[in-house]
Parts: structure tokens; sequence; C-alpha cells
């Protein structure tokens, strides 16, 4: 199984924001947490196990991940949805930003 840890340096080097001071990838962030867009909020969902023989052979975890970003036609989207084992959830604008959400296994 890959390490969310993984997960978040692959946003970030889709942001491309690594050597920016002040991260623009959240993890479960707390409503209280001032973000900077464009961003990428996400945080764990649930997850996928296969069974065999009433034994578990292989497990993924599910993220929920969220872009966010003023501009509407963003590149960023793109960028998530060709992860593998990605799927668009829905779209909402809230605050002049448009919410892109997508279901990651990862």
């Amino acid at each position: 199984m890959r390490s969310r840890l993984e997960l978040h340096d692959l946003f970030i080097d889709i942001l491309g924001t690594r050597n920016e001071e002040v991260s623009r990838v959240y993890f479960q962030p707390p409503a209280s947490l001032m973000m900077n867009y464009p961003c990428i909020v996400y945080g764990r969902s649930s997850g996928d196990t296969k069974y065999a023989n009433d034994i578990k052979y292989h497990r993924m975890k599910q993220y929920q991940v969220t872009v966010i970003d003023a501009d509407p036609d963003s590149v960023i989207p793109d960028k998530i949805e060709n992860f593998p084992l990605c799927k668009f959830s829905t779209h909402f604008t809230k605050d002049n930003l448009n919410h892109d959400v997508y279901m990651l296994y990862y």
C-alpha cells in the first residue's frame, strides 16, 4: 500500500508549489484554517478490500480530493483526473471559487 505522504507530494508537484513557504495542499484541514488558492484539499473517505477464501488479500484507501480555484478553466482538475483509479464526483461554486471533487483510490 502506498503512503499518504507520497500522495501529498504528488499533489504539491501538480500545483508546482514545492518551494513556496505556504503550502497549498491540505490534508483534513480544520475549519479555522485560512487557505491559499488555488489549492488541493483531501481527506480519507473509505476504502476497498478484496477477499478470497475469507482472507484479506488487497486493500486500497480512498480519498476525497477537492480542487479549489478561482479560475473556472483551471488545468489542475484535469491533472487530478489523470490519476489511475480516480473518478469525478461533483462540481460546485462557493464564494466565487470553483470546487471540483474527485474520489481517488491510492
